[in-house]
């Protein structure tokens, strides 16, 4: 089932290598295949330390990047950093001001970029930025429209690798097959995980040829691997899922379904409870003044048959990410059951 993978790569894992060469840019030529959303991160953060001989890193606040220590060294989320901060105590790594926060007047990317550049200050020790082209658990966060292309940019002129986090973005989830896409911002390394397997544990790390061969040539024993790297599995059951995703044309799909979402959920703003509406494709937001509000919602819900997660750095906001293969009709039915839910915890405005 599983022969060193790592070391001795089975056909499949070549296979799904292919597979993805044909979807990302040419410049993301080399893959490190794991098992989790976590691994990618931390494989893609000790990657630009062999490639720079940095080790400090910049975040956003809001961010979510997994559970594992090293990759709690960059979330933004401080609920999960608080019990282990012992661990992360010194923590020289800069957080930054992701741009599109309800409240936020930095609403134009020339707006933002400045004040990420005045944030960066001084510092010249940073590896790389790692950002996710919409912040996922941070509530879906959409930075106005420039801001990454605009990064692409600073990071070259400043010599910071620039590192996409799209385990929860990639594979059509935004109406693209990636979320950079739109953008035309190509990173420097790409994670990708969660939807990449369809339910199976599998996740990538990408990058240039430049980049991946900073690593010294294994003389024995690798400088990092993983017991099931490129397991047969994983990779014939991302293959498998891409295979249906183009069939079935499903990044189109969620962007036409995103675009009459939109005019749906605005509706939601009729509501005094509900203080803003985000999102794009199949990947969306309703904030909420307060956690407990959202958790009613989320716990009727639950109750009447619509699986919804709370979300944002508070708990405040109500997450809407349905399955890409889901019908109209079964959208707006559960778009309906919220709305009701919502209308009970507040008058409607006059």
């Amino acid at each position: 089932m599983h022969g060193m993978g790592d070391v001795h790569p089975t056909e499949v894992k070549a296979r799904l290598f292919d597979r993805l060469a044909q979807l990302l840019p040419p410049q993301l030529s080399k893959i490190f295949l794991a098992t989790t959303g976590s691994e990618a991160v931390e494989a893609a953060m000790k990657t630009a330390m062999v490639a720079t001989g940095k080790s400090a890193f910049a975040y956003y606040r809001g961010a979510y990047h997994g559970l594992s220590l090293g990759s709690l060294a960059v979330c933004g989320i401080e609920k999960f950093r608080t019990p282990f901060a012992g661990a992360i105590a010194g923590d020289k790594n800069l957080a930054l001001t992701y741009p599109g926060h309800f409240g936020d007047e930095a609403t134009t990317a020339k707006a933002a970029i400045a004040r990420t550049s005045d944030e960066l200050g001084r510092r010249s020790d940073l590896a790389a930025i790692i950002v996710e082209p919409i912040q996922g658990r941070g509530g879906t966060i959409v930075p106005p429209a420039g801001y990454l292309a605009a990064l692409r940019e600073l990071c070259t002129e400043r010599g910071i690798l620039l590192i996409f986090d799209e385990i929860y973005t990639g594979f059509g989830r935004t109406g693209a097959w990636f979320a950079f896409e739109r953008e035309k911002a190509v990173p420097d390394i790409l994670c990708l995980g969660k939807a990449m397997g369809g339910g199976f544990p599998i996740s990538a790390t990408i990058a240039s040829d430049a980049i991946m061969d900073a690593w010294p040539v294994s003389r024995g024993e690798a400088l990092h691997t993983s017991t099931y790297l490129g397991n047969p599995m994983g990779c014939a059951a991302a293959l498998s899922t891409i295979d249906e995703l183009d069939r079935l044309e499903l990044p189109a799909y969620a962007d036409k379904l995103g675009h009459e979402l939109a005019g749906r959920l605005d509706a939601l703003r009729s509501h005094r409870v509900v203080r803003e509406i985000r999102g794009r494709g199949l990947l969306w937001a309703i904030d909420f003044p307060d956690a407990a509000t959202a958790e009613r919602v989320v716990v009727e819900g639950l109750a009447r048959g619509v699986i919804a997660l709370q979300a944002g750095p508070e708990g405040n906001a109500v997450s809407i990410a349905p399955p890409l293969v889901i019908t109209e009709r079964q959208l707006y039915r559960a778009i309906d059951i919220l709305e009701s839910i919502i209308a009970q915890q507040t008058e409607t405005k006059p």
